[in-house]
């Protein structure tokens, strides 16, 4: 019998409640030793420990052309692959799983099992009497009438229905056409094409050089091999730009190593710097290699959406019409306050502006992805604003750039738009704070364009995650919340409820002792705005003594503390570190999206608040609600802009946080990319007396401010945030004659915050100066956790 997602929301409504009883006088938690069984217990709440307890999760669907899909997830009995026909309303095995393992182990002489079959992926062929799969270094074609498997040619092509690939194996990164006949790659600066049925190759472009290259996908912090391309839909043209860096300043690390140091070194350009990343957008004719350039000045590298041209893994803001003989784009400012829609003429290069759009703080087009829309059939084009505070869309006319009409309204954010249906003039979209639930979990709508009242397709009290069948007449909706496994149906077009596919069974994880973390909401530092968060407690919360409380932070701006509303077995090692006797807390401060807009701009200048004062009175106000919390031993830790509000919030605070690890820091946004700091600090200004508008979020100008106990941590080889960002704190600590701890980590990217030793080091810090225990001696934290 599969179990009810009730239980469980049950349970965590009373837990809420309980936790809600006041208590009588407390005596504080204080340990003299946390022993190694108790972090040994302790890790059995990290996520390569809890995610395996969980089964029937995460439906991924995989659409074929006959709108039929397969899908893989773990049940009682293994792994399982099932075959869904939303015409019909069946689902069924997807293939014969005890035939198909003997099979597979006659042809490669392993003895495989039915369900745990050594592949995760299957294709199916155009008829649906083969399959198609990939089992270690080699592939093979089984059929379904004897079960028969032999091995096959590796698929070239990127595979069916998908964005790309690499170009054969240990070939570059591929951009396949929409026909899926060529495959466009860069090399040596330039541009090429490929025939995926006889590989041969063909240059597109000659002239490309070091740092001015063709396609070359470089944002500094970030790089890519992929090219960046937008094929037309004929596939016979290719929308790209000639990428100028031969003016930006360079980024310099040095590899660890016995004997001569290796240098890296790449173009990273900075806030202030004169030179930035540029783009001269251009259109290549596939099959003359005729180049048309477009008769503008070149953009900067920025978007209306993430922070360079590259959102999602592609080139978000640019349109190709149907016949191939126009492409919108839009044009970003450096500092992401102007935004002009344009549209090119792909045969002469003649650009022509429709409409523009300038914030006094920064430009956003949602939050999911970029929501404007090139309807050059009908004259018209779908702009995203969030002119009245929230984020909506607005109909213009492509001929004048005048608004015709709004198409959504109301206290509430459109937050992307998943289908356009043009022959029935409607949109498919998702939104946030419609329902008047908590604002934060995703639905989807329907509306007309010609606007009215949207229409709700995913009613449950959740948060929905969408999966639109390639015609938009059905899709998978997969909910949750964090105190609700996820469950996942099909429904029609119209939200119509076809079958449920898959429950999440977490009665084993439940067999731990395991619980969802509790949702709670208090008031931000206005005292009237609503702030949410997730508050984990241990396992074995004794209401008779007081915890002390550690703030998991990221203080955004592009994103918040808690992530994503769906449930999840473990955020982190949140629930773990509470296991060792803490209170753990995750809020959203004012400054993060998914809000009103006026509540995402809450402190655009200054990113040195990293919604602290919302996070201290955030924890203030709970201390209050819940006896148990000791609101006079508080940590604070997070990674990378968590790392950095981590010591702001040491230095700023220095009386409320007492203990503090910080991981991966951009502690002063001078030293760090220069289009996420632009968007959200402003361009670099000078004063005469030599301050600047950086200086309130410098950390190193705060650090003589530190009382506590702070470790700060960084990755040598670190090429998002490098680790000079975190040595101006470290020598600015040095001068005020200030102890801190620090670690580097060798070698190391950007992403050491898992491993097992910083873990280990992160818990032993909050144990011993916390808790005010001794951790125990070398505790080993597995060593796969990743």
């Amino acid at each position: 019998m599969r179990p009810s997602v009730m239980p469980i929301h049950v349970f965590a409504l009373i837990a809420t409640f309980l936790l809600a009883l006041p208590l009588g006088a407390q005596e504080a938690f204080r340990p003299d030793t946390v022993t190694a069984e108790e972090y040994a217990r302790a890790e059995q709440f990290m996520s390569y420990n809890t995610n395996d307890l969980v089964l029937r999760t995460g439906v991924q669907p995989n659409w074929l052309p006959d709108e039929r899909f397969w899908y893989r997830v773990t049940t009682e009995r293994g792994n399982e692959f099932f075959l869904v026909d939303p015409a019909n309303g069946t689902r069924d095995a997807a293939f014969d799983h005890e035939q198909l393992a003997g099979g597979l182990s006659r042809v490669t002489g392993t003895d495989y099992t039915a369900y745990d079959l050594p592949f995760n992926q299957i294709q199916f062929s155009e008829d649906m009497r083969r399959i198609s799969i990939n089992v270690e270094d080699g592939r093979f074609e089984c059929d379904f009438e004897s079960y028969a498997c032999r091995g096959v040619a590796a698929d070239r092509s990127g595979g069916r229905g998908g964005r790309g690939g690499r170009g054969g194996r240990g070939g570059p990164p591929i951009a396949p056409s929409p026909d899926r006949a060529q495959a466009a790659f860069t090399r040596e600066n330039n541009l090429w094409v490929r025939d995926t049925q006889t590989n041969e190759e063909r240059q597109l472009t000659t002239d490309g050089i070091l740092d001015y290259g063709y396609a070359t996908n470089n944002a500094g912090w970030t790089k890519s091999d992929r090219p960046v391309v937008v094929w037309s839909p004929d596939s016979t043209k290719i929308a790209t730009f000639r990428h100028d860096g031969r003016n930006v300043g360079e980024m310099y690390l040095v590899g660890t190593q016995v004997g001569h140091p290796i240098l890296e070194a790449w173009k990273y350009p900075l806030p202030g710097d004169e030179y930035i990343f540029m783009i001269e957008p251009v259109i290549i004719d596939v099959e003359t290699g005729e180049m048309v350039r477009f008769q503008m000045p070149p953009d900067p590298h920025r978007s209306t959406n993430c922070d360079h041209v590259v959102c999602g893994g592609r080139w978000a803001d640019v349109q190709w019409s149907a016949d191939g003989e126009r492409l919108a784009f839009v044009s970003t400012s450096r500092d992401h306050k102007q935004e002009q829609l344009r549209v090119a003429d792909t045969s002469t290069g003649i650009v022509r502006d429709i409409l523009e759009e300038t914030e006094e703080a920064f430009f956003e087009s949602g939050n999911g992805g970029v929501n404007w829309r090139f309807l050059p059939a009908s004259n018209e084009v779908i702009w995203y604003s969030q002119r009245t505070n929230w984020g909506h869309l607005y109909m213009y006319d492509l001929g004048t750039g005048r608004v015709k009409h709004a198409i959504t309204s109301g206290e509430w954010n459109v937050t992307e738009i998943v289908r356009v249906d043009r022959e029935n003039r409607m949109l498919y979209i998702e939104g946030v704070g419609r329902e008047g639930r908590d604002p934060y979990f995703l639905h989807l709508y329907r509306v007309s364009f010609d606007g009215g009242e949207p229409e709700l397709l995913t009613p449950e009290d959740a948060n929905h995650s969408i999966a639109l069948s390639e015609s938009g007449e059905y899709f998978v909706d997969r909910y949750s919340r964090p105190d609700m496994p996820p469950t996942a149906v099909l429904r029609k077009a119209d939200g119509e409820l076809i079958m449920e596919l898959e429950t999440a069974d977490v009665s084993r994880l439940r067999e731990t002792g395991w619980r969802p973390p509790v949702s709670f909401r208090v008031k931000a530092r206005d005292g009237v705005t609503d702030l949410y968060g997730l508050m984990f407690v241990p396992t074995n919360l004794d209401s008779s003594r007081r915890y002390p409380i550690i703030n998991s932070i990221y203080p955004g701006p592009q994103t918040g503390s808690v992530g994503s509303r769906n449930f999840s077995t473990a955020r982190g090692d949140a629930q773990a570190i509470a296991e060792l006797g803490f209170i753990v807390v995750k809020i959203d401060g004012m400054g993060t999206p998914w809000r009103s807009k006026e509540f995402h701009e809450a402190y655009y200048g200054n990113m040195g608040d990293n919604t602290l004062p919302d996070q201290v009175t955030g924890m203030q106000q709970l201390a209050e609600r819940y006896d148990w919390i000791d609101i006079d031993r508080v940590g604070i830790y997070g990674h990378s802009g968590g790392g950095y509000a981590t010591a702001s919030g040491m230095f700023q605070y220095p009386d409320f946080f007492k203990v503090g690890v910080s991981q991966a820091g951009n502690h002063d946004n001078r030293l760090y990319e220069d289009d996420w700091a632009e968007k959200w600090q402003g361009l670099l200004t000078v004063n005469e007396d030599g301050e600047t508008n950086y200086d309130n979020q410098a950390n190193q100008l705060f650090a003589e401010n530190l009382q506590g106990k702070l470790l700060l941590a960084h990755g040598t080889m670190d090429t998002n945030v490098p680790f000079y960002s975190t040595l101006v704190v470290v020598d600015a600590l040095i001068a005020a004659n200030k102890d801190f701890d620090l670690i580097m980590f060798p070698n190391r990217g950007h992403g050491f915050g898992n491993e097992p030793y910083m873990v280990r080091r992160r818990w032993d810090y909050f144990v011993e100066h916390l808790l005010g225990a001794t951790p125990p001696d070398d505790f080993t934290i597995r060593a796969d956790n990743n």
